[in-house]
């Protein structure tokens, strides 16, 4: 199947590990394209953000359904603040509507929602709605839904570099023993399932400083839809994709041996 076509049947998970293997436990998604989809369709940006909040439902419908474990969705990033006050304004009303309107339901469904990134400079209000998603879903035990908000990966790396050089300075880690562990282990992410996989919408083939340390091995899939347009159809075509692909982790494919 060609990828930018659209599915014309479910692909349901026993489908797509019979065709190259099990699929993803951890998905990541760039949620790119609103502006582009409102101005395509005459509209205002911010009815393409509400439009890409439907489309937020959507995936998060599909993934449970789909049997995945984590989507990691990219919602705000902290270099998102130098877009105009008024769009900053609206997509932050967006996710105030979003928490408030869905919340309740997403914790019906067993779904527990963490949030990776720095809180600040966001308001009082955000962050209180933040803090309380994650409280009220802390123990449910279906889909992992981490919303990455005000996030940098750099700065992700940053802070977790500063961690290790606190716990040097207090006697507690020995420089020289530092590894790769502890290193992943001090990253917003150290309690998910490793990153299998990206999904970028928008036909731009770029992470644009998203998980980059945990996207080392995952594999990358661009499509050409506009994040408002994505559903089921285009996800299952991601997982497709991901599922032909041999993931070797940098050693040999057992016939090259």
């Amino acid at each position: 199947m060609k990828l930018g076509a659209r599915p014309s049947a479910s692909i349901g998970p026993e489908k797509m590990s019979r065709a190259g293997g099990a699929g993803p436990r951890h998905v990541a998604i760039i949620m790119d394209g609103n502006g582009r989809w409102a101005r395509a369709h005459g509209l205002p940006r911010a009815e393409g953000h509400r439009r890409g909040v439907e489309a937020v439902r959507r995936t998060i419908a599909a993934a449970r359904e789909l049997g995945i474990e984590a989507v990691t969705i990219y919602s705000f990033s902290s270099e998102n603040w130098s877009r105009p006050a008024a769009e900053i304004g609206e997509l932050m009303s967006l996710l105030k509507r979003f928490i408030r309107s869905d919340l309740r339901d997403l914790h019906t469904k067993n779904v527990r929602v963490r949030i990776i990134g720095e809180r600040h400079p966001s308001d009082n209000e955000v962050q209180a709605l933040l803090e309380e998603a994650e409280e009220l879903t802390r123990h449910n035990t279906g889909l992992n839904l981490t919303v990455a908000f005000n996030y940098g990966a750099r700065n992700e790396i940053l802070r977790a570099a500063r961690k290790l050089a606190a716990e040097i300075a207090a006697g507690r880690l020995d420089a020289s023993q530092i590894s790769e562990q502890d290193l992943a282990g001090a990253l917003d992410t150290a309690d998910l399932p490793p990153l299998d996989l990206v999904i970028r919408t928008s036909g731009e083939q770029r992470l644009s400083n998203f998980l980059l340390w945990q996207s080392a091995y995952a594999e990358l899939v661009f499509l050409p839809v506009l994040w408002p347009d994505f559903d089921r159809s285009w996800l299952e075509q991601a997982l497709a994709e991901y599922a032909r692909r041999d993931r070797r982790f940098g050693g040999l494919d057992p016939a090259e041996r």
